[in-house]
C-alpha cells in the first residue's frame, strides 16, 4: 500500500466520522419536516406488570402535515384514534369519546410529542421534553424525556428511533413501569 493510498483513507475515513458525529437535533428536525405524510401500517406491543405476555395489536396509521394523524387498529379489535388540530378522538365498540387538546394540557403534552416529532418541529418538544439524539442520519434514536412535573407522573420517557425521515418505531415507558414499542412501516403510495 502506498503512503499516498493510506493517507487518502485516512482522510476519507475522518470526514465520515466527522459527518456522522455532526448529525444533531437540528439536522434531524429539518429530515422529518421534510417528510410530506403518509400512510404506513404498524405492530403495537403493550408490556403491563400484570400481564405474563404482551398485548398485541396491529393496523394502519395515517399523518398528514401539519396536525392530523390517524390510527385505526385492525387486530385484535377495531379502535380509531383520530388526532386533528385540538381534537382527539376515540371511537371503540361504536362508543366516540372526544377530548379538546386545549383543556387537558397534559394530554396535549403527551400528544405532541408524536406529532411534534413528525413534523420536525423541535420548539414544540422543547415545551415538555428534554431531547437527546443519538446515531446518524441513516440510523437515529432521539429520546424525549418530560421535563414537567405532570407529565413525569405518567411517563417516564418516550424513545423514537427511524431513518432519515421516517419514523419507524415509538417506545413509551410508563412512570408505572408498564411499556409499550410500536413498530411503523410505510407504506408506499402508487
Amino acid at each position: 500500500m502506498t503512503i499516498r493510498r493510506l493517507f487518502t483513507g485516512l482522510v476519507l475515513c475522518a470526514f465520515t466520522a466527522m459527518a456522522h458525529a455532526a448529525f444533531d437535533i437540528q439536522q434531524l428536525m429539518a429530515e422529518l419536516a421534510r417528510n410530506p405524510g403518509g400512510n404506513a401500517t404498524f405492530v403495537e406491543k403493550r408490556y403491563l406488570a400484570v400481564l405474563d405476555k404482551p398485548v398485541v395489536a396491529s393496523g394502519e396509521m395515517s399523518y398528514r402535515k401539519p396536525d392530523f394523524l390517524e390510527k385505526r387498529t385492525l387486530k385484535p379489535r377495531p379502535e380509531t384514534v383520530v388526532l386533528n388540530d385540538d381534537t382527539l378522538s376515540l371511537e371503540r365498540d361504536r362508543r366516540k369519546m372526544t377530548i379538546r387538546l386545549s383543556q387537558r394540557p397534559e394530554v396535549a403534552a403527551f400528544v405532541d410529542s408524536i406529532r411534534s416529532t413528525l413534523s420536525g418541529d423541535r420548539a414544540a418538544l422543547e415545551r415538555n421534553y428534554q431531547l437527546t439524539l443519538a446515531g446518524t442520519v441513516d440510523a437515529w434514536t432521539l429520546t424525549l424525556v418530560p421535563s414537567e412535573p405532570k407529565i413525569l407522573e405518567l411517563l417516564k420517557r418516550i424513545t423514537v428511533a427511524g431513518v432519515r425521515e421516517q419514523v419507524l418505531k415509538i417506545d413509551y415507558l410508563q412512570a408505572d413501569g408498564d411499556r409499550t414499542e410500536m413498530t411503523i412501516t410505510p407504506v408506499k403510495n402508487p
